[in-house]
């Protein structure tokens, strides 16, 4: 249960060596974007890294040359994901979520908080964390992609009917 044999301790560290340094150099190739805040397509793939990183490290079932070759995969399949939705629209809607107007000039989007399943605490919290006092001080209230909180102040905002292009619909 606590030891079996130094045989698997030394593969168990090999392999965890090997592993971490091909993870580097994937972390490396793939780019900062690979670490920027996340989408839920990218939180998907890198748990999915994770998980075969450990699985290559631990499993005595699991060689090298499959664990190097699934890691491989995932970062080929998450530059092939990545390039695919920046070139084009539809399939760019298909892997990542739209902003959501949260709020707009003080008032709170009942409808968008109920569809994205935000509460008004959550709402007041990022408004606070914003470094307003009041609702009313938001002029816009934004659920970006990544899950965060963007708050605009009202006097940031452009005079009423003039359309903003950094606000969505």
């Amino acid at each position: 249960m606590f030891f079996d044999d130094w045989t698997s301790i030394g593969r168990t560290l090999l392999t965890g060596v090997f592993a971490y340094v091909l993870l580097v150099a994937l972390l490396r190739v793939s780019g900062k974007r690979t670490l920027a805040k996340m989408n839920a397509f990218d939180l998907v793939v890198t748990i999915a890294i994770g998980s075969t990183l450990s699985a290559t490290i631990v499993s005595k079932s699991t060689p090298l040359a499959d664990g190097v070759a699934t890691l491989g995969l995932l970062a080929a399949l998450q530059f092939v994901v990545a390039w695919g939705a920046l070139r084009v629209r539809w399939f760019e809607r298909l892997v990542k979520s739209e902003p959501t107007l949260l709020v707009y000039r003080g008032a709170i989007r009942d409808e968008a908080l109920r569809h994205q399943r935000v509460s008004r605490e959550e709402i007041m919290a990022a408004i606070r964390g914003g470094g307003l006092a009041r609702l009313e001080d938001a002029g816009a209230v934004v659920l970006e992609t990544d899950g965060s909180f963007s708050v605009i102040r009202t006097d940031a905002l452009p005079p009423s009917g003039t359309r903003s292009s950094v606000l969505p619909d």
